[in-house]
């Protein structure tokens, strides 16, 4: 019996639907961005906030916006580039820049809907779990929901560093400490995991940079030049 190839008939054609543009480009996942956007009938077409975290190849970018049939309306926005106002001029897309933007758009928000007064978040850095929801308070805190957009959401990523920010800045966003840099993961099932927030601590303060900076430095001058040259000029 001879092989017969499989072609598409017309019948497939027909009823071939093409993907959505950004979805073509490579932009949206809207499988994901279904589950965010969807709010239920009851709660009387209530807005619902994303915090909203995306990196280029210079900055940091987070927003905190809601979706309506329009579009998306931005709440709030903060990038990394506006850290040299406060004493950040290089390294904008690293763990520490990523953390300081979203304690940036964080206070951003709260100050927008007064809330600044009520929700101080943390005052201390130290690297802990740390849920503002938790505190007692008159009034609940302000809600978003993580979006990274097509972002693979490995363990110790640069996201949950401006994650980490925003909740240490007063905002509740669900979420764990299974994937911030620090956490080792059980052994055996059943066992629970181990967060050490001292190595997300030294990430957050950019530790980890500093200690490359200078093994480079010892090792090969050149590419330390080449690589840190930023850093170098401002000194």
């Amino acid at each position: 019996m001879a092989f017969v190839k499989v072609l598409k008939t017309a019948a497939y054609f027909k009823r071939f639907q093409v993907a959505r543009r950004r979805r073509r480009e490579g932009k949206t996942d809207y499988y994901a961005r279904r589950k965010m956007v969807r709010q239920d009938k009851n709660k009387f077409n209530n807005r619902k906030y994303r915090f909203i975290v995306r990196f280029t190849n210079k900055r940091c970018i987070c927003q905190c916006a809601y979706a309506t049939l329009r579009g998306d309306v931005v709440v709030a926005a903060a990038a990394s580039n506006e850290l040299s106002a406060f004493g950040i001029t290089v390294g904008h897309k690293n763990h520490a820049a990523a953390y300081a933007t979203g304690l940036l758009l964080a206070r951003r928000v709260l100050k927008k809907f007064d809330l600044d007064e009520k929700f101080k978040g943390k005052e201390e850095l130290d690297g802990e779990e740390y849920h503002v929801e938790d505190e007692e308070n008159e009034q609940r805190p302000f809600k978003c929901i993580l979006d990274v957009g097509l972002r693979r959401t490995c363990v110790g990523h640069r996201m949950w560093g401006a994650l980490k920010g925003a909740v240490d800045g007063g905002l509740h966003i669900p979420h764990s400490t299974k994937n911030f840099p620090g956490f080792k993961a059980a052994e055996e099932k059943g066992q629970e995991g181990e967060y050490d927030a001292e190595a997300h601590k030294d990430r957050i303060f950019g530790n980890h940079v500093k200690e490359y900076m200078e093994m480079l430095q010892e090792e090969d001058p050149t590419k330390y030049e080449a690589h840190f040259s930023k850093f170098i000029a401002e000194g």
